[in-house]
């Protein structure tokens, strides 16, 4: 509440008539997600109207300019993602271009004006309609003796953002250009009411020119099949214009014999030029627009933060004053709780109250906030939550903003984050959050990651497209879809974002009990990229529970150890030269797995699931190794080394394993020195994540003892299968090439069981165009 009178106070909070979704039934405000694709309304299944209505705004437009500019900052050394970056640059939408007039003859023979804003002035020799939005004015009065299109605009609930859905009026347009006295400028526009015009783009209105803009190809493909498309620009090099192309060209170009004198110019030149030329009979002005919209919070809902204003006949919209702070929502009586609409209006003591100013009995605000208001800034009151008295204070704004990292789904790169960054920037205008170098750009989150959703396995009714719930369905045999109890017909299977109206939910506690939260987490780390959607399938987590479970044995293994005093130093011996092959191996193995993970969690942190993928092909070549084969120094090395990076990904499990190697140690006392209190004490989380085994002389020298090293062998450039070939010779530490050594590993792969699948029977081997052998023969790429 004290963040609403902050901006109220400095005009940023404002109420006016605007245009929404209205639930006839609940008697509510909508959001655009809220109304499915038929009108309907999400939860009272009736037909949503379209209402004026006085709604509370915040200004979010006065900083349009440093909510785009400041994307620059933003998009700097990867601090933000780029799609996420790009999506708030098209949601801000600063548009350059011209404003063109076009002069619109009505049903009664009177003409207006009509404005149209356009990036491409350059095409409007090839105009062929204009398209108005559903409540632009010339609409709104034809409507009212036009019951066809009345119709057409009470359906305007269910038409999506990109319908291509057209009705057009009894009118027609003329093009500006009309006394150029070409033949294509003289020729009559059809006029259309499209839903995917904004009405608050521009003046509601768009010039359609299919040949050259996606959009109004498919629009007029839609709406006049059978009419020719006019090409106007043209790629220098083309001699030949398709009257019917099949798709619109959107690149610059110069313009074509049908635009008169510009005819043969560059398209950018031209379309300068024409705005210039129109400019002189006020026909065309140059212009800058916005998609961004100011910020509608109000909501008719019992739940939301109350809007402290009270509304007097005297003074109008008055603030409630501090003393009466905060506005505290009334408890529901029997007789109101379930009702249509907002409880609060019919809560007379909550609505009479008396005027701040004049102190004449007046209304109190019934509106309440949207729930963004709420996140748009509530990181910032944890930094002082307990403050009575102010938002928070300068001390901690100075010591805790901006945010160092903030991890948020993707669904909410746009408006949440937007919101939160408009929110910041006023907070810093008005000095709650003083000046320093981290907040010149005032930006609230130095580095964002925006992760993926998560989407469950939905069934749905193939005929009518119902969600079903699991008692709906009946399981078929091996990995038929189940069937559906009511039809007895297959249910239809899809993916789809976790809701409770798409009965897709898991619930994690579930989860939990059934698998652990290590497995739990594990599994969802290592599902998908971290950016990525998750496709959640309870099967395949049994993967990582068998993993853990080998894990798990491994430990058991090396505890059967019994060291010397000799070899349980925490550091690898010295001498190199006295491990044996296996040790080695194992040692260069988990180097370069230590290197990689934490090359990914430092540098690359999207894509996180490989530190799963690179900790599970690890604990494989230790299994397939055993741990008897290795020196009892190496083993207790590499295990810990690979349970300390295995910690942040399942720190129950990985501190149960380090207990119980511990617990094994101290039975000796001679050994309490390798990983007890004297090394870091006996939590795994008191000792610091793992620095590199080897030094790069030390990796350099084990590597040249290599008998064998792994290869992956590509089919065309697709990895098919992984094989031990020759290490190559080394000098140092690079690798010696010769033409005896590549021959061998070719040797190799063709002589293994994969090879000769995936070379022979599979591909003509005979046939092969070329093999390339990529770093001493790590990488082998075979192209047929």
């Amino acid at each position: 509440m004290l963040l609403f009178l902050m901006l109220y106070n400095k005009g940023l909070a404002y109420q006016a008539e605007a245009l929404v979704n209205y639930d006839p039934v609940d008697k509510t405000v909508l959001a655009n997600e809220q109304v499915d694709n038929d009108g309907r309304s999400w939860r009272s299944g009736a037909v949503v109207e379209q209402r004026m209505l006085r709604q509370w705004f915040f200004r979010i437009t006065a900083f349009q300019d440093a909510l785009l500019d400041d994307l620059d900052t933003l998009a700097k050394n990867n601090r933000w993602p780029d799609r996420v970056i790009q999506q708030q640059r098209h949601w801000i939408g600063r548009s350059t271009g011209a404003t063109i007039r076009f002069e619109v003859e009505l049903p009664d023979e009177s003409k207006v004006p009509i404005n149209v804003f356009t990036t491409r002035p350059d095409t409007l020799f090839g105009v062929k309609y204009l398209a108005l939005s559903l409540s632009h004015p010339i609409v709104s009065v034809l409507a009212k003796s036009d019951e066809q299109l009345a119709a057409f605009l009470a359906k305007r609930a269910s038409f999506g953002p990109d319908s291509k859905e057209g009705f057009e009026l009894n009118v027609q347009a003329k093009s500006p250009l009309s006394s150029d006295g070409t033949e294509q400028s003289q020729q009559n526009i059809s006029v259309f009411v499209a839903p995917y015009v904004l009405e608050n783009y521009g003046e509601g209105a768009v010039m359609g020119v299919p040949a050259h803009d996606t959009r109004d190809f498919s629009f007029w493909k839609t709406n006049k099949p059978h009419e020719q498309v006019p090409i106007v620009v043209a790629a220098p090099s083309s001699e030949h214009h398709d009257p019917n192309p099949k798709e619109a060209y959107t690149d610059h170009g110069v313009l074509t014999s049908l635009c008169g004198n510009y005819a043969g110019i560059d398209s950018r030149q031209a379309g300068a030029q024409i705005v210039q030329d129109l400019s002189k009979h006020d026909l065309a002005r140059e212009t800058q627009t916005w998609r961004l919209r100011d910020w509608l919070i109000s909501r008719q809902r019992y739940w939301g933060t109350p809007i402290p204003i009270i509304h007097c006949d005297s003074c109008g919209a008055v603030p409630v004053t501090d003393d009466q702070l905060p506005v505290e929502l009334p408890q529901l009586g029997e007789d109101i709780q379930g009702q249509k609409g907002n409880p609060l209006d019919d809560i007379e003591s909550f609505v009479n109250t008396n005027c701040p100013s004049c102190g004449k009995p007046a209304k109190r605000e019934t509106d309440t906030m949207d729930t963004f208001v709420d996140s748009s800034w509530y990181y910032a009151r944890f930094l002082d939550p307990q403050n009575k008295s102010e938002l928070f204070s300068q001390d901690a704004a100075t010591k805790m903003l901006p945010v160092d990292m903030y991890i948020g789904g993707v669904e909410h790169a746009i408006l949440h984050l937007l919101y939160a960054r408009f929110i910041f920037k006023c907070l810093c205008q008005e000095g709650k959050i003083p000046s320093t170098e981290d907040t010149m750009s005032k930006e609230p989150f130095s580095k964002l990651i925006a992760q993926g959703m998560v989407h469950g396995k939905t069934f749905s009714d193939p005929e009518t497209g119902r969600f079903l719930k699991p008692e709906d369905l009946t399981t078929q045999a091996g990995d038929k879809p189940p069937l559906v109890k009511a039809t007895g017909k297959e249910a239809s299977i899809t993916w789809e974002k976790m809701s409770k109206s798409k009965h897709n939910g898991v619930d994690p506690i579930t989860c939990f009990q059934k698998y652990g939260a290590d497995v739990t987490r594990a599994h969802m780390l290592f599902a998908a990229p971290l950016s990525e959607v998750l496709q959640w399938d309870e099967e395949k987590i049994v993967g990582v529970q068998r993993w853990l479970h080998r894990l798990s044995r491994l430990v058991d293994d090396l505890i059967k150890i019994q060291p010397s005093p000799s070899t349980t130093s925490q550091n690898v011996p010295r001498d190199l030269t006295a491990l044996t092959d296996a040790s080695a191996s194992m040692l260069l193995l988990t180097n370069s797995t230590l290197n990689s993970i934490t090359h990914t969690i430092e540098k690359n942190i999207y894509n996180i699931n490989t530190v799963i993928s690179d900790l599970i092909k690890l604990t494989n070549a230790i299994h397939d190794t055993k741990i008897l084969n290795l020196e009892p120094s190496v083993a207790y090395e590499v295990m810990t080394t690979l349970i300390k990076m295995l910690a942040p990904v399942a720190p129950a499990f990985a501190e149960q394993c380090f207990e119980d190697i511990r617990l094994a140690q101290s039975r000796s006392a001679s050994n309490q020195s390798l990983v007890g209190p004297k090394s870091g004490g006996t939590s795994i989380f008191t000792h610091p994540f793992p620095t590199p085994l080897l030094t790069p002389t030390e990796e350099t020298t084990l590597k040249v003892r290599q008998k064998t090293i792994t290869c992956a062998v590509q089919v065309n450039g697709k990895l098919r299968f992984q094989v031990d070939v020759p290490a190559p010779k080394m000098d140092g530490g690079k690798v010696v090439k010769s033409n005896e050594h590549e021959d061998a590993v070719i040797a190799a792969v063709l002589g293994s069981e994969m090879g000769n699948l995936w070379l022979k029977e599979r591909n003509d081997w005979e046939g092969r165009r070329k093999v390339i052998v990529v770093a001493g023969g790590r990488v082998v790429n075979v192209v047929f």
